[in-house]
């Protein structure tokens, strides 16, 4: 759970960025946002958390 807060929190920030410093507008920020929340209640969201995991192990073996 700790690394999936993480993840989101980076993303939150990343989200952040592009809306106070880029052209990224606040809906589209609310469309990734729901679009997010929709995939992870989809059937490949174990799949996209596996991928994600092994992505985080391999970083952590740097």
């Amino acid at each position: 759970m700790t690394f999936a807060l993480s993840a989101a929190a980076l993303f939150l920030l990343a989200t952040f960025v592009t809306i106070k410093y880029a052209t990224h507008k606040i809906l589209h920020a609310a469309v990734a946002f729901l679009a997010g929340f929709f995939v992870a209640s989809t059937s490949a969201a174990p799949y996209i958390r596996e991928f994600v995991g092994a992505i985080a192990r391999a970083l952590g073996k740097l």
